[in-house]
């Protein structure tokens, strides 16, 4: 009887479905929208510029909305996991999402509203990014987390699923029918993702948002700033207030970068400094805090670096729909092929991949003796995107040679390459950070992930504004290198120095098991 009981606790949450489904849909929607909008830019909305000026622009709104679409993550995860639940935020912020698309589509042609469909994009997509994957483990409690693991590489799947057939076909239809078309079908998707989440109400487990608590994240992280210490200097204190001035600073020493970009670079610093301050301080909270609500804290800030060591891999797998499709466009391409169509390699690898690296790789690999930990996998990704952009630098040279234009399938090398990268870092990395959150900040500690290609496309704005400054361009220029080949080993070399740093630090990571404990019961909307 015990163990028929057993059987039926560990079967897999009927509800997933309506969440898998939803997401299909709704990555069909943004990977097909992302996927021609830098071409768009270039050859219908920018116009109004100077020639040469086009694709530097169309490359700085591409990676600001992907900044964008990454920094609510945090406001979206913070809602959800104090006042509405995630279930409620996900359902409204779709709406959200629906309505930026419905802007696309109506001002096509006038950039003020097409610049308002973008950001009401970025806040629907943004929103309901950490919410969706956290809602996922939601289903799952110790009896079958086991099963988890296997679903968040479904849900993985799903996601290039979606993204395949959106960066194949989205391409054509701007081609063939025009932007209102190519804008609009992307739209229709995200209205039927939020009919098929919505059609899920009366399945899911929905566990209730977190009251105020005296012992939260952030009460924590202030008594280890402000508790004092006899005859203890206040090093972290110093630290937070040196971030705040400094990222105060950065909006009058760099206007010219534009607001969002000067935003999110202050919030990088403040990040820094209030973590690291709090971090040297921690245990001063221990005065105020139990013991085990400071080690959860510090638990979180350990994570947090993790996240730190992976933004150079998302620095250059986010380039591949803006540098990549770039770098296309001035290669041998066939007549029936967009450049941008490209990116459908990178969600058909996923999909081939995922399923090998469970059913073929991962077992050979355990019967050997090899288990390949969540942290190992992720090192390896990260030395795979760089090589990708190693043989990326190695196309452009030859380009700049001026003697030889390459086919474009020749990029299909450094697609392979930092697909492999991505399926072992970001399908890796969804279930890895779901276990190690505290179960009342999973919204925040999904936001946080999320926070991390946010960052990582700042890094790539600010390489391109350094390469445009004239002292910096005379020294490249010096090394015979064009600066776009430049950039792209440069990103190589950020990503591999990245890869290092972060395998040594994984060997230190202790593991943490955040699943509930115990099943609960579905809740009725």
């Amino acid at each position: 009887m015990g163990l028929e009981i057993a059987s039926q606790r560990a079967r897999l949450p009927r509800q997933i479905v309506h969440i898998i489904g939803n997401e299909a849909c709704e990555r069909f929607s943004f990977h097909g929208m992302s996927s021609i909008l830098t071409s768009f830019l270039v050859t219908d909305l920018l116009l109004y510029l100077p020639a040469g000026t086009r694709v530097g622009a169309a490359k700085d709104i591409f990676h600001t909305f992907v900044m964008g679409v990454y920094f609510f993550p945090l406001l979206g995860g913070y809602l959800a996991d104090r006042f509405f639940g995630k279930y409620h935020l996900v359902f409204w912020m779709s709406l959200v999402y629906c309505l930026g698309h419905v802007f696309l589509v109506c001002f096509e042609h006038q950039r003020m509203g097409f610049f308002m469909g973008l950001g009401l994009i970025a806040l629907g997509a943004g929103g309901i990014k950490p919410l969706v994957s956290s809602f996922v483990g939601d289903q799952f409690d110790q009896s079958n987390k086991h099963l988890a693991k296997l679903v968040f590489d479904v849900f993985y799947w799903t996601i290039n699923f979606g993204s395949f057939f959106a960066s194949f076909l989205v391409p054509i239809t701007l081609k063939h029918f025009g932007a209102e078309v190519a804008f609009g079908i992307p739209g229709v998707l995200m209205f039927l993702a939020t009919m098929v989440f919505w059609f899920g109400r009366k399945k899911y487990v929905m566990l209730p948002s977190t009251p105020p608590d005296p012992h939260s994240f952030s009460r924590v992280m202030r008594s280890a700033l402000l508790e004092r210490a006899p005859r203890h200097g206040r090093p972290g204190l110093w630290l937070a207030v040196a971030a705040v001035v400094g990222g105060c600073a950065v909006f009058t020493w760099l206007p010219k970068l534009g607001f969002v970009v000067v935003a999110c670079l202050a919030l990088l610093i403040l990040m820094v400094g209030v973590g690291g301050g709090a971090w040297l301080q921690l245990d001063r909270a221990r005065v105020v805090h139990p013991d085990a609500v400071v080690d959860g804290v510090r638990n979180v800030l350990l994570l947090l670096l993790i996240f730190a060591l992976t933004t150079p891999f998302y620095a250059l797998f986010d380039q591949k729909g803006s540098t990549w499709i770039l770098q296309g466009r001035a290669m041998s391409v066939p007549a029936w092929l967009h450049p941008a169509q490209m990116q459908a390699l990178n969600p058909l690898l996923v999909m081939l991949l995922i399923p090998f690296n469970n059913l073929v790789l991962y077992p050979r690999l355990r019967r050997r003796g090899w288990e390949l930990r969540p942290l190992r996998r992720m090192t390896f990704g990260i030395v795979l995107g760089g090589l990708a952009w190693v043989v990326v630098g190695g196309l452009q040279l030859l380009m700049d040679g001026g003697s030889y234009t390459p086919s474009i399938a020749w990029q299909v090398l450094p697609y392979i390459l930092l697909t492999m990268g991505e399926v072992l870092v970001s399908a890796t990395g969804l279930e890895f950070v779901y276990s190690q959150a505290p179960v009342s900040m999973k919204g925040v500690v999904m936001g946080f992930w999320n926070l991390v290609s946010t960052i990582a496309n700042l890094w790539v704005l600010l390489v391109d504004a350094l390469l445009r400054e004239q002292v910096v361009s005379t020294a490249v220029a010096k090394t015979g290198l064009s600066l776009t080949a430049f950039q792209m080993f440069f990103f190589a070399a950020f990503a591999l120095i990245a890869a290092l740093v972060f395998g040594r630090y994984a060997r230190s990571y202790h593991d943490q098991d955040n699943y509930r404990a115990e099943e609960s019961m579905p809740s009725s909307v």
